[in-house]
């Protein structure tokens, strides 16, 4: 599975505008390859907004101003504030996601059109919470055992994890047909997207239902990352600019960005909704998969009269 590039839809100043065709004028800017995608070629951005995606390098730089103040702390003097602090009474318990240190990622911009504007192919939503929160919610549905951690989307077409840190994905409990990610207060993590099939589809993501393009509530209407065929792309923040983002690192509900910026309504779900490409054939079509439900394993079951030799 080939690491690529992380191919973003559109600026935050072009997101409002609808999906479909182009009339900004074209803008290039050259994409430089990160370590963990020498492989990767170099995308020519060609702005073509409300239609343009944007690709993002993934180079990570460790230094970390606080998203709140500007004062520059270490992960570990954060991780460890955060432990040291109990939850209140009245506060929500369990994890959410913060605004974390400043890390690379540089953007360039590239076409993609929408098969359907608004009807995603499929949606993905990956719960995650510390050890205790999952296991209480995994058993809310009366049966709880251990997974991968993964969602699968489509039979298998699409696929979405959390990674920490390292690129280790981390463990992962499975209940009444949903998936929990397990993870630390302080952990840094990354949402990880593969693509199996050969077409190449648009990955519009949230975290606690903030579009992690500019922060705002997720919608449809929003424009994500491309995910190009066969390849597999890491989101590990909240974009702040065309060349940086803000890590996601889990804390308590109330340092989370959400709760921050006035809702924690909706902390602890990473969503993903996955666009096709205009008159791509994307091979998982609700008629196909249909067609596979209704499939008839015994299909000779009844006898046939002979045939009739006269």
């Amino acid at each position: 599975m080939q690491r690529h590039k992380l191919i973003l839809v559109a600026l935050a100043s072009l997101l409002a505008a609808a999906c479909g065709g182009s009339s900004y004028p074209s803008a290039h800017a050259p994409v430089s390859e990160g370590a963990r995608n020498a492989s990767a070629s170099p995308v020519a951005a060609e702005s073509s907004a409300p239609g343009a995606p944007m690709a993002a390098d993934q180079d990570v730089a460790e230094s970390a101003p606080s998203a709140a103040g500007g004062a520059f702390r270490s992960a570990g003097a954060d991780r460890g504030a955060m432990k040291r602090s109990e939850p209140s009474p009245d506060e929500r318990p369990g994890l959410g996601t913060t605004f974390g240190e400043t890390r690379e990622s540089h953007v360039s911009t590239a076409p993609f059109f929408r098969e359907d504007p608004d009807s995603p192919l499929a949606v993905a939503s990956l719960f995650y919470n510390d050890a205790r929160g999952a296991r209480a919610m995994a058993r809310r549905s009366g049966f709880v055992e251990r997974g991968t951690g993964a969602v699968s989307v489509l039979n298998g077409a699409l696929s979405v994890r959390l990674l920490d840190a390292s690129g280790r994905p981390l463990r992962g409990l499975e209940g009444a047909g949903r998936t929990y990610a397990i993870g630390e207060a302080g952990q840094r993590y990354i949402i990880e997207i593969r693509n199996h099939t050969r077409n190449r589809v648009e990955a519009v993501a949230t975290v606690d239902g903030l579009d992690v393009i500019d922060g705002r509530a997720g919608s449809f209407s929003k424009r994500g990352y491309i995910v190009a065929p066969f390849a597999t792309v890491d989101i590990d923040g909240f974009r702040r600019s065309e060349d940086t983002v803000a890590a996601f690192r889990f804390g308590s509900v109330r340092g989370s960005y959400a709760a921050r910026k006035g809702n924690d309504r909706n902390v602890g779900v990473v969503g993903i909704a996955f666009f096709e490409e205009q008159n791509s054939r994307f091979p998982w079509t609700g008629e196909e998969i249909d067609r596979r439900h209704s499939a008839d394993p015994f299909p000779g079951r009844f006898s046939t009269p002979p045939p009739n030799r006269f």
